[in-house]
């Protein structure tokens, strides 16, 4: 191998030449031509050893990778600058050719795979950053540290374009330090402080900005990847702002159900309800005065009437929490807890503890619809005999958590029944307040129902950013 660089050695430009005539004849430019003479064997005899050439081998494959030459164009081209050498070498080294062309072909193709797998891993990353991130701020953090890793960038940063942006912003650019452009760098932290900078528009309101330790330009599979994170960029902060939105038509929809419960319970209570006292007054009186033979059936309408005023009283308080706007959540949770033992014979044990800072109506609303459902759903399906309720102060905000010693579940099973219209309540109300609902449970080894809820949660409704049109 040593005798086969020495002879070619002497060759190197004339060889160079030659081959760099032909790569342009193919239609090469002069990046790909620079890194397709890096790994011939006049490279490797300017390497001096096999083993520094390779090393300069895999550097230039990941480049070739990048510059989208995919392996059978470099094996052809490499085919080519034999044919090169057939004058010089006639019949000479033919082994050590052969071992030389074979390590190089590996060498290439294992870097342009090693490089398209780093692909993947990243695009699987930017997937994984759209379906964690909760809103547009985390997405693009996310992804501009993604792409930042990927492309050995010392910082990345995406920023919001306002309308009167530079238009230039709007296309891909490479920026010098000192060039006029260097302006574009929107960052006041990077500006001024790298030696070259990448811009690349993510959409018509957003850019992403790398900046590099030294001048970096990019590479044609470098600026597809970018391409590729901009459209999923583009496609998640579209997903985001969606859900962002049916987040506020569902609140709204929460604040008229629940304007529309307590219209009705007043209603009730208002009109049906003293419809209902002046009857059992007006029975109890006629009771009073009439013939012994009547009595008993007059006895028995205002029995009627007394219990269907207990349940109007239970349904009213059901759909209207009054107690809540009047007293507060505390109040309200051990009136709802009272007519839970009333109605089933655990036993229930509260805690409640709230925090200093004053929960907002909204969670307030939230905590009462979740303790009430699942307070229902523990004398409808449990068959406890023991249930705790604590309200308490925890992680910089409150949590609720309902446990019963009952029959439990199976959650899977529970979550892909199309009736189970609770728990996904529970879970709907949760999220709307930016909260979390965990359901732990087995059969034959009872439910935990825990609500976290940030103390500084609130959906706000009449805002101009949440604003609905009709």
């Amino acid at each position: 191998m040593t005798a086969l660089l020495r002879t070619v050695a002497p060759e190197i430009p004339r060889l160079e030449n030659r081959f760099t005539r032909l790569l342009r004849r193919c239609g090469h430019d002069d990046v790909q031509i620079a890194a397709l003479c890096a790994v011939t064997p006049a490279a490797a005899a300017r390497a001096g050893t096999v083993a520094r050439f390779l090393k300069h081998v895999e550097s230039e494959g990941r480049r070739l990778a990048r510059l989208n030459v995919p392996p059978e164009h470099v094996a052809r081209a490499l085919a080519h600058f034999d044919r090169l050498l057939d004058p010089l070498l006639g019949s000479r080294f033919g082994p050590a050719r052969e071992q030389l062309q074979l390590a190089v072909t590996l060498t290439l193709q294992e870097t342009f795979y090693q490089v398209r797998e780093g692909e993947a891993q990243v695009l699987f990353g930017l997937y994984r950053a759209e379906i964690e991130s909760s809103d547009l701020e985390s997405l693009f953090r996310r992804f501009a540290a993604i792409l930042a890793r990927t492309f050995r960038a010392r910082a990345g940063r995406v920023a919001i374009l306002p309308e009167t942006a530079d238009p230039r912003l709007r296309s891909p650019l490479q920026i010098e330090r000192g060039m006029p452009q260097e302006c574009l760098v929107l960052d006041d932290a990077l500006r001024g402080r790298y030696a070259s900078y990448w811009s690349f528009p993510l959409g018509d309101d957003a850019v992403v900005q790398f900046a590099f330790a030294r001048p970096v330009a990019w590479l044609p599979r470098e600026a597809a990847l970018v391409e590729a994170a901009a459209g999923r960029c583009r496609e998640a902060a579209e997903r985001l702002r969606l859900a962002a939105y049916v987040r506020r038509l569902e609140a709204e929809s929460r604040r008229i159900e629940e304007e529309e419960r307590r219209r009705i319970g007043r209603e009730l209570h208002d009109e049906a309800g003293q419809s209902l006292l002046l009857l059992r007054l007006e029975l109890e009186l006629m009771e009073r005065e009439a013939p012994a033979a009547l009595r008993e059936r007059l006895a028995g309408a205002r029995g009627v009437t007394e219990r269907t005023i207990a349940e109007l009283r239970r349904i009213v308080a059901a759909l209207s929490p009054a107690l809540l706007e009047r007293l507060g959540l505390e109040a309200a949770l051990r009136q709802l807890g009272a007519r839970f033992e009333k109605t089933c014979p655990a036993h229930l044990r509260m805690r409640i503890s709230l925090p200093g800072a004053s929960i907002s109506p909204e969670a307030q609303q939230a905590i009462y619809r979740i303790a009430q459902e699942s307070l229902h759903n523990i004398a409808k399906h449990s068959q406890a005999t023991h249930v705790n309720l604590s309200l308490e102060p925890a992680d910089m905000g409150v949590r609720l958590s309902v446990s019963d010693n009952g029959n439990g579940f199976g959650t899977e099973t529970a979550a892909r029944k199309a009736t189970s219209f609770g728990l996904a309540g529970m879970r709907e109300r949760a999220a709307l307040l930016g909260g979390s609902l965990s359901v732990e449970s087995a059969p034959g080894k009872g439910t935990r129902i825990r609500f976290f809820l940030p103390k500084l949660a609130e959906v706000k409704l009449h805002d101009e950013d949440s604003r609905i049109d009709h």
